[in-house]
């Protein structure tokens, strides 16, 4: 009985004071999101107080202040969001730029969402990153693996797998040999250029065939198909289309790498494009390697013509699934197109700007090659001003001034004096380098003879100038690459004299994967020499 009327008497108290205590919440409420609130402000203003702004700071606060050591210096950005200003449009000038406002050339720290980003404007800190083995993984972008490079050389994890890949390619696509075998392809392609070009009144676009050269000449090596310039193809242009797709999405800066809680919302629908790409990719490859392994069995002939047959001939450790097949020579395909065409453009339009240079050229084939007889690649090695051409384009034109060169440190590292944690995101802006009066004399001026004295290496061991990257992530088809851009454009200037159109040559950036020009270049052509 007692502890009934107890009982009765707490239900009447919790009934009085029931509406006081939904009066207290209600009133309370909004107080209560104001002071969560106010700590989350406050947490992220003490970690965008640190040197690089937020993800930095993060860091640090984490390790405590005894053990925060010689800082980085860097920009604070925006608490929470960081820096990422300076990842848009032309990155690599807004990071040259703000490293000498800094004082911080040498290293600058920035922070992008949750993401920590050293990035190095010196050749000396370049190698000390690149051809460290704490740097030897790349960051993996979410479009990147939705792509699926992460099974491809580009973004594999260093190990196993990524030396497996980067031996069948040396071997069998990108060494000396193939080198060699593939030369009368790339000569081939040259003849359809210059017929194309030859058929064109007055001033054109040279930027749509460039594209369609090199990605006619992928497509031989990897997937033995012959196209001709001149002619619509329905199968090119698709490709065309799909490797145009891939390059938008690679060279966007995707919020969701960066803010993970973004991730969920797709807001730059970059995932979703993917998908539908892939899908399209995967179709068109799948299709290919099918089309192989059924001539494969009707054929008495077991010689490889092309790296499709290479692949599905492969046994032991280096046999590769179907999937990670597409996933390689799609990115074959991917990242020989671009390269070549973008670095072409560029060097055409140097030579329409500096006429002078060109006549320079011409007459160097001339004295070399002659008039009547087209360029060989066997000729390239005696046209050393030529080769100084090119090597002056890359200096201040790099095909890839900062994405192409992004590392992720695997461990804790120290660089330049400077302790570096695990999962940073290492960059060097080769532009920036390039382009410093303390590493090159008058650096704005395109001046292609200071490459004619000495021999300049330009594959990765001087960092001065190093466009296809240096260490163990050097681009694998740099020497292809260099080759056959010396070629084609030896063959296109002995072949034409190239002038200015109407309206002057615009020689501004856009900076996609690669950096191209902004304006596609418009040209005139004057045959110069006889036609064989």
């Amino acid at each position: 009985m007692e502890t009934q009327i107890s009982s009765q008497t707490e239900s009447l108290w919790l009934l009085f004071l029931t509406p006081k205590l939904l009066d207290l919440s209600y009133r309370n409420i909004a107080l209560l999101a104001l002071l969560i609130l106010s700590a989350g402000l406050s947490v992220a203003l003490l970690n965008w107080a640190h040197p690089g702004g937020h993800a930095w700071g993060k860091y640090w606060r984490k390790r405590g202040t005894k053990s925060e050591g010689n800082k980085i210096p860097g920009p604070r950005g925006i608490p929470v969001l960081g820096s990422m200003n300076l990842m848009t449009n032309l990155a690599h000038h807004k990071l040259a730029a703000k490293a000498n406002e800094l004082g911080a050339k040498r290293l600058m720290a920035f922070s992008l969402g949750e993401t920590r980003v050293v990035v190095t404007s010196n050749p000396d800190v370049a190698k000390e990153i690149l051809k460290s083995l704490f740097f030897a993984d790349r960051p993996i972008k979410e479009s990147a693996y939705s792509l699926m490079f992460n099974r491809a050389i580009g973004f594999a994890r260093y190990g196993v797998y990524w030396r497996t890949l980067r031996k069948i390619a040396a071997t069998h696509l990108l060494g000396p040999r193939q080198l060699t075998y593939s030369e009368a392809q790339r000569f081939e392609i040259a003849v359809q250029m210059m017929s194309v070009i030859k058929n064109h009144p007055g001033e054109f676009q040279v930027r749509e065939l460039l594209k369609k050269a090199s990605l006619n000449n992928m497509m031989c090596s990897i997937f033995g198909c012959k196209y001709e310039l001149g002619k619509l193809n329905a199968e090119t242009e698709e490709l065309g289309r799909l490797v145009e797709e891939g390059y938008d999405l690679l060279g966007r800066l995707n919020w969701s790498d960066h803010i993970p809680f973004l991730s969920r919302f797709d807001l730059q629908k970059i995932r979703c494009r993917c998908a539908k790409l892939v899908s399209k990719m995967d179709v068109f490859v799948n299709w290919i390697i099918a089309e192989h392994r059924a001539q494969a069995l009707l054929s008495s002939d077991k010689s490889n013509h092309d790296f499709v047959d290479i692949l599905l001939s492969l046994q032991g450790a280096e046999k590769l699934c179907d999937s990670d097949m597409v996933a390689v020579l799609w990115e074959m395909i991917f990242r020989g197109t671009d390269t070549v065409a973008v670095l072409i453009e560029w060097i055409l339009a140097r030579m329409v700007v500096h006429p002078d240079v060109q006549a320079k050229v011409q007459e160097e084939l001339d004295s070399m090659v002659g008039k009547t007889k087209p360029v060989t690649e066997s000729d390239i090695p005696s046209l050393a001003f030529l080769q100084a051409v090119v090597k002056e384009v890359l200096r201040l034109h790099p095909p890839g001034p900062l994405l192409s060169w992004a590392r992720l440190a695997v461990t804790d590292a120290t660089v330049d004096g400077y302790h570096v944690p695990a999962g940073t995101t290492a960059m060097v802006n080769m532009w920036a380098i390039t382009r410093d009066p303390s590493v090159w004399s008058e650096p704005l001026k395109f001046m292609p003879e200071r490459f004619v004295v000495g021999d300049f290496q330009i594959m990765g061991s001087d960092l001065r100038l190093a466009p296809f990257g240096s260490g163990k992530r050097v681009c694998p088809g740099k020497t292809m690459g260099f080759a056959t851009v010396c070629f084609w454009v030896a063959s296109l200037l002995h072949e034409f004299e190239w002038m200015k159109p109407e309206a002057d040559v615009d020689l501004s950036e856009l900076l996609r994967l690669s950096c191209e020009m902004k304006q596609p270049l418009t040209v005139k052509v004057r045959p110069r020499r006889i036609i064989y």
